[in-house]
């Protein structure tokens, strides 16, 4: 008896399609002139035919359950007895459309054309023809004379509405397979009609291979991976990430990442990035570079030239894209690696990096749920929708950053509130970097980050005209929105009336704990504690009284993680009277003295009572 593996090889050295041993794909998305497809016409599928089957393999990550396939067997295979050869005839059903395209390619009448010339002319495609039985078919390129052909002739089959098997998978294998069995030996036509217009799934390519007794087709449907959102964290080692923490007016760099898939196969690949932004958060435009990075080499897209188009975000909640039209016409003229046959090497990264700020609206919600922002890219989906744009979606990826508040208070020992203290804010230990505030609409002081006045975080730059000076109100209240986790000074610059000035900052350590690992955020989880877990925050507060330096290290303050506060302090101690000096005998004159003038005074008030009455 022969072996499978035998008979799945039997039928290479006549051949009249691609693949052997895994089923190649090898047609891709219809050229233009073909016009749009015929709607496929099914009947239903009978398991009782004969012994072959199509077994369908899917790649990694990307599962067959629900795909829908419509499967034309366009001609007859018969082995010889040994094997050493296979013959092909039309199967009737099919002739037609086969005739029509043929006699189209060859400028004849269909009526005139054999058989045989049929099935040479089919053959005489092959570029990669291969003799004896046990040898593997090598690829046909996707960019063959082939591949028109097959996208033809399927699109024939749809015109002149020819039923094929319609499929659907169901109950897929651990190892992603599904077996389609009872079909009669023959060269099987198969074409993905899964909808997939606006999922994240892409139709496979249009795809032949010989049942005889078995075919292994892969289902390569090229998609992205997936896009990849960072934001980049300036404290400490932390870099790229999914989660920072920023003052207002701080530049924050964003960067999103997608591989750029197989796109062998289409004619041309749309490429979309959807960004959608906290309305807390300002987006620079002039800041938006897109590039393209093979190894060592990388190309930036050039707007000007509409190698990429940013446009206003047209979706709700969207705030705006970035479409690259033709992402294949860019990466095989500025990576063309290709082969004899067009095939390109597509391992290239599409990066997209970008910054935005917080703006003063970032003020009303400091601390829990933090201010999102998150990207969605749209990709070609169809290669064989015959002209017609349909695209899939990626899932949402998201980031989060947090800002923080200090919510400050003037007393004395006794815990009567002052008011009139001015503060300033620094950076420094030296209190030469100060950070500017400026008054909140709502009350209290909003910081305002030198790379919003034309510096550096906290250098550089130039003092806003509008620059407030923080001052304690009626309660001793003051508020400080928008600040960022690390080390802050406050150094009291006049105390209240009546109270000796704090000569020394205090020194404020702000120290966020976050989720362990950072590259994973899910959209919401901002609002709970899975993200920012804790906030800590001490004081280090050193005062001079009665002749003597107090002071007090690492006072751990209140905090309130969900309302981003950090709850601080300053107290001004109470001054006592200096002592008076003197002799008992001066205090006695001075006394004395004071007597005989208050009475002296009662003795005209009395005179000038009885004038009034005569």
């Amino acid at each position: 008896m022969m072996s499978k593996k035998w008979l799945r090889t039997v039928w290479v050295p006549a051949a009249v399609c691609l693949a052997l041993s895994a089923g190649t794909i090898l047609c891709a998305a219809a050229p233009e002139e073909t016009g749009s497809q015929a709607p496929a016409v099914s009947r239903a599928y009978d398991p009782d035919q004969g012994e072959a089957a199509i077994i369908l393999q899917g790649q990694e990550g990307q599962s067959l359950e629900g795909k829908k396939f419509q499967v034309y067997r366009i001609l007859n295979a018969l082995n010889s007895r040994e094997g050493e050869s296979v013959q092909y005839s039309l199967n009737p059903e099919f002739e037609a459309p086969l005739r029509t395209v043929v006699a189209a390619r060859l400028g004849t009448e269909a009526e005139a054309l054999t058989e045989y010339q049929i099935l040479d002319y089919i053959q005489s495609l092959n570029t990669e023809k291969t003799e004896g039985a046990q040898a593997d078919q090598e690829e046909i390129g996707r960019y063959s004379e082939f591949r028109y052909f097959a996208e033809e002739l399927r699109d024939e089959i749809h015109r002149q509405q020819i039923p094929g098997l319609e499929v659907t998978v169901e109950n897929v294998t651990e190892e992603n397979r599904w077996e389609l069995r009872g079909l009669s030996f023959g060269y099987y036509l198969i074409d993905e009609v899964t909808e997939v217009d606006g999922t994240s799934q892409a139709a496979s390519l249009c795809m032949t291979d010989t049942a005889n007794p078995e075919a292994v087709i892969l289902i390569k449907s090229d998609i992205p991976t997936g896009v990849t959102k960072t934001i980049r964290e300036d404290d400490g080692d932390i870099g790229w990430n999914a989660i920072g923490d920023y003052e207002i007016g701080q530049t924050i760099p964003y960067r999103f990442e997608a591989p750029v898939p197989d796109m062998y196969g289409y004619d041309t690949y749309y490429f979309a990035f959807h960004d959608s932004l906290d309305e807390a958060l300002e987006f620079d435009r002039e800041s938006v570079r897109v590039e393209i990075s093979q190894g060592e080499n990388t190309y930036v897209l050039n707007e000007e030239e509409d190698e990429y188009v940013l446009l206003q975000g047209e979706e709700e909640g969207e705030t705006f894209q970035i479409v690259i039209d033709d992402l294949k016409a860019v990466v095989d003229r500025e990576f063309d690696q290709r082969d004899e046959n067009g095939k390109n090497v597509y391992d290239q990264t599409v990066a997209v990096t970008y910054q935005a700020s917080l703006t003063d609206r970032a003020a009303e919600d400091t601390g829990r749920p933090g201010f999102e922002n998150k990207v969605s890219l749209e990709f070609s989906n169809d290669p064989d929708s015959g002209g017609e744009e349909k695209t899939g979606r990626t899932p949402w990826d998201t980031v989060v950053c947090f800002t923080y508040q200090i919510d400050g208070r003037k007393l004395n020992e006794k815990g009567l509130q002052l008011q009139g203290a001015l503060f300033s804010l620094y950076s420094d230990p030296e209190c030469q970097e100060e950070v500017y505030v400026k008054k909140g609409a709502e009350g209290g002081y909003i910081v305002i980050n030198r790379d919003y006045l034309g510096g550096s975080d906290h250098t550089g730059g130039s003092a806003p005209s509008y620059a407030a000076t923080i001052t304690s109100d009626a309660e001793g209240a003051f508020r400080i929105y928008g600040l960022d986790s690390g080390v802050y000074y406050l150094k009291e610059t006049r105390a209240p009336e009546g109270y000796r000035l704090l000569e020394d900052p205090v020194v404020l350590t702000i120290t966020p704990s976050f989720q362990e690992d950072r590259t994973e955020y899910l959209e919401g989880d901002g609002a709970t504690d899975k993200t920012l877990k804790t906030l800590e925050a001490t004081a280090d507060i050193r005062s001079f009284y009665d002749g003597e330096y107090t002071e007090e290290k690492g006072t751990v303050l209140e905090t309130d993680p969900d309302t981003g506060t950090v709850n601080l302090t300053v107290i001004n101690r109470t001054g006592s009277r200096l002592p008076s000096t003197g002799t008992p005998a001066v205090l006695l004159l001075t006394g004395g003295g004071a007597a005989m003038m208050g009475l002296s005074l009662l003795a005209v008030i009395k005179k000038r009572r009885n004038l009034r009455v005569l």
